[in-house]
């Protein structure tokens, strides 16, 4: 979009809150990027350049605006849209796999020469898998330093600089400041943390957004132990590279109330990371509304409520394992299968707050139940042990930077797995904005409810118009039934 620079500047001129992440604004005279919704009286049009990127702007000499604070927006939704290349890699960008395995580690994911990737990456977002990591990494430490009271040498390591010098020197080049001096003008009135390694944030998304089938869906499957509804929370723990964490998620009106506890905080920008997704709060619900919206059928459902999300997970693996055990049951028993294996499998963990006591059992770990063990039939069985078989060797990998259709396949070829588990994992585990259930039992009611095709192919047929976002279309039909997961909890 950063291209088209009359639409650019007219979203900048109206200061529409629509396009932040979509692109940024470099002002030529003061050397200053702003979100497109910066409250500043806008720059001549002459004097506005645009860029696909914060890093872009950064690595062109631009400093950040301390106004918009650009590097809070919400991220592009082109990355959770797509599956080519360039979204692959921002994503796996996003979960810190530069800061972790470098671009090498980050090429070899994607299959790719590590010469490939960073034209690729510079040809799209004019700049390449280092600077764009640079610039998450500057993002971690402001959140730090503004949140919390470590000093400024555990700062600069749990944002993945690998020097002090690095960190002040990255500090002061992008945000004009240093880090002593954004500690001195951050607000007075943030919440103290309430346990070692915690910190309270706000994660920002696209208005508008409805919470209920959101956190109604998380709350009605959630897994004893694993996860918990609490004070108007969705609780949960995260595995992550470095230990452990815990996250408590709030929706409030203007973004989501995130208060995270990590046993290392280099886990910081993951965590981050993995709850955005889970919540798909980098979603443009305005594209995603309009298009729907323009079916007839559809028309009511969205203006009712509109700004539906998808909800996610922040463990791919762990997701395909509780829809195999899903499979064909209701939704109280497809939590008690997961409850028994995580009390007998998990890794225990501590909650400062008592409900949670146990992280999902690694792929490993399942990989080594004995299949007897397993109360379910014994087609299940085998169903289950192949699939965590092939998660534990990597023979099939679910992570984001898979191809969706190749990793789609790759689960229609395993025994016990027909088009609506595989399309289940496809929505919520891979991302897949398009994936579809034509044959859910839920769907195939509120589909005779409206009036549109109730049988699979015919459904089908018709959701054709509904593309790229059939998996929105599936959050909006299920809505018309009264089932748990579309009310949040009181």
């Amino acid at each position: 979009m950063h291209t088209d620079t009359e639409r650019c500047v007219r979203a900048v001129q109206s200061k529409d809150a629509r396009f932040d992440g979509w692109f940024f604004t470099a002002v030529l005279t003061t050397r200053i990027y702003c979100r497109p919704s910066c409250p500043v009286v806008p720059p001549k049009p002459g004097n506005m350049t645009f860029y696909p990127s914060a890093a872009a702007c950064q690595q062109a000499g631009f400093r950040a605006c301390k106004r918009c604070r650009p590097d809070t927006s919400p991220g592009s939704p082109e990355w959770n849209r797509r599956a080519d290349l360039t979204a692959r890699a921002m994503r796996l960008i996003a979960d810190g796999v530069v800061d972790r395995e470098g671009v090498p580690g980050l090429a070899d994911r994607l299959g790719y020469s590590t010469r490939q990737v960073e034209r690729q990456l510079l040809a799209e977002l004019g700049a390449g898998p280092l600077a764009l990591a640079r610039a998450q990494r500057a993002q971690t430490a402001r959140l730090l330093i503004e949140t919390t009271p470590l000093p400024m040498a555990d700062i600069a390591f749990a944002a993945g600089f690998s020097s002090i010098r690095t960190f002040n020197d990255t500090v002061r080049e992008v945000y004009a400041l240093a880090p002593s001096e954004l500690r001195t003008r951050a607000p007075r009135n943030r919440p103290a943390a309430t346990a070692p390694g915690a910190l309270t944030l706000r994660l920002p998304f696209r208005t508008p957004l409805n919470p209920d089938n959101l956190f109604g869906h998380l709350a009605a499957t959630a897994v004893p132990g694993v996860e918990e509804w609490k004070d108007g929370a969705y609780r949960r723990t995260l595995r992550l590279p470095y230990g452990h964490g815990i996250v408590a998620l709030t929706p409030t009106p203007d973004h989501i109330a995130c208060r995270l506890t990590l046993s290392d905080l280099r886990d910081l920008t993951v965590a981050i990371s993995r709850c955005r997704r889970l919540l798909d709060l980098d979603a443009d619900p305005t594209a995603v509304d309009d298009q729907l919206r323009a079916d007839p059928l559809l028309a009511p459902l969205v203006d009712k409520a509109p700004g539906r999300r998808v909800p996610r997970t922040v463990d791919e693996a762990e997701f395909a394992v509780r829809a195999v055990l899903g499979q064909q049951v209701s939704t109280a028993a497809a939590r008690t299968h997961a409850a028994r294996l995580v009390t007998a499998h998990g890794d225990p963990v501590d909650d400062p707050e008592g409900g949670l006591t146990h992280l999902f059992p690694s792929t490993g770990a399942l990989a080594a139940v004995d299949p007897e063990t397993l109360a379910m039939p014994r087609t299940r069985r085998t169903t289950f042990t192949t699939l965590v078989a092939h998660l534990a060797d990597g023979s099939l990998n679910l992570g984001v930077e898979s191809d969706w259709a190749e990793t789609r396949a790759r689960l229609l070829a395993l025994p016990g797995f027909g088009p609506w588990t595989a399309d289940v994992i496809a929505m919520r585990a891979l991302g897949d904005p398009d994936a579809f259930l034509p044959t859910d039992l839920g769907i195939r009611r509120a589909a005779a409810e409206l009036g549109l095709p109730s049988t699979p192919a015919a459904l089908t047929a018709r959701a054709a118009a509904w593309r790229p976002w059939r998996a929105y279309a599936v959050q909006y039909l299920w809505a018309t039934d009264d089932h748990p997961i579309n009310f949040l909890p009181v």
